[in-house]
């Protein structure tokens, strides 16, 4: 599966995020990458990451100060790269309500960046990672988001006859164990000897995804984009009430109430993208609504599906056919995540 990137370079932005962190490990432990170049602003994370694990010692490995919001910066680290994996965001809900500007500057700025940097530099493929707030957004985070994708997409539009560089998303829902996730708060409650933990709302579903499955996702992305199309993975989805009585079933649950911005269901694909929605074993795969975007491999890639989605199609976290309830199911997902 990881053939392709035999000897090639790769950047991921944001790399000092909890997904950069394992995607960087697992390349340059099982991959024979021939570079791994970390991009980000600060030089504590990235001294932290260092000295976190001596693979990050790596003689492959780069670490390379920048921000996204620097187009002038991005170009300089694009330099002989082959594929981009562009994970840098501003992602706290309510910080983009009382920032609205900084997170434009990095979310929507920064992929308008990174994109016409990638375009200049001649990379063979870019893969952005969204978020499920980006699906029908009422916040300013996944609007932000929405707009980070539409940029990426776009950019098909301009990579000439060569065809290159192929520009994806990679869509997935909450991350098990990811840094400022709902575990690792329950799990430092519980550590400090609270017997209660908060919940917004009992009937409250989130899709889940852990660290290790979101990095074989993101590079089966790289391996098969076509080019213009956004990569849904098939994950399970619970009931947080039911996550929390899995995980803690001494401790009681207190109900705060949804907090503004939230949804009481995430969405992965809506009903308006159902008709460009296409299966596969593993995955989903939306593809562009404007022909524009469209490519002859993307026509290719989507002629192999399993079936076109059914119009009134919803992968909706409450509808989604690997919901799940089972304390037992739960238990493996988090044993599975290492928490």
């Amino acid at each position: 599966m990881t053939l392709f990137l035999d000897g090639k370079s790769l950047l991921i932005t944001g790399g000092t995020g909890s997904f950069g962190q394992v995607f960087a490990k697992y390349l340059l432990e099982k991959t024979n990458v021939g570079r791994v170049v970390i991009f980000s602003r600060d030089e504590w994370k990235q001294w932290q990451m260092q000295q976190s694990d001596p693979i990050f010692r790596h003689p492959n490995i780069r670490f390379f100060l920048g921000d996204v919001r620097d187009e002038e910066r991005l170009r300089r680290a694009l330099h002989d790269v082959h594929y981009v994996v562009h994970a840098a965001a501003l992602k706290q809900v309510p910080a983009a309500e009382y920032n609205p500007s900084e997170f434009v500057k990095t979310n929507v700025m920064g992929a308008m960046n990174l994109t016409s940097a990638a375009l200049d530099a001649g990379v063979d493929g870019v893969v952005g990672l969204s978020s499920d707030k980006a699906v029908n957004p009422i916040n300013l985070y996944g609007a932000t988001k929405l707009c980070s994708d539409k940029l990426l997409i776009a950019a098909n539009s301009y990579v000439g006859k060569r065809g290159l560089p192929r520009f994806s998303i990679v869509r997935y829902g909450n991350v098990l164990g990811s840094r400022g996730s709902l575990i690792p708060l329950w799990n430092a409650l519980v550590a400090k000897g609270s017997m209660t933990l908060p919940i917004t709302d009992l009937e409250m579903t989130r899709f889940w995804i852990t660290l290790d499955d979101a990095v074989r996702f993101v590079l089966l992305a790289l391996k098969e984009q076509a080019g213009g199309e956004i990569f849904i993975p098939k994950s399970p989805s619970v009931k947080i009430e039911d996550l929390a009585r899995a995980v803690f079933p001494q401790q009681t649950l207190q109900v705060i109430g949804i907090r503004p911005g939230e949804k009481l269901h995430e969405i992965l694909i809506s009903s308006d993208d159902a008709r460009h929605t296409y299966e596969y074993d593993t995955h989903y795969r939306i593809a562009p609504a404007f022909a524009i975007h469209r490519t002859p491999r993307l026509d290719e890639a989507l002629s192999q599906s399993l079936q076109k989605m059914p119009d009134d199609f919803c992968l909706a976290s409450n509808m989604n056919p690997l919901f799940t309830s089972s304390k037992e199911e739960i238990k493996k997902l988090i044993a599975v995540a290492g928490l």
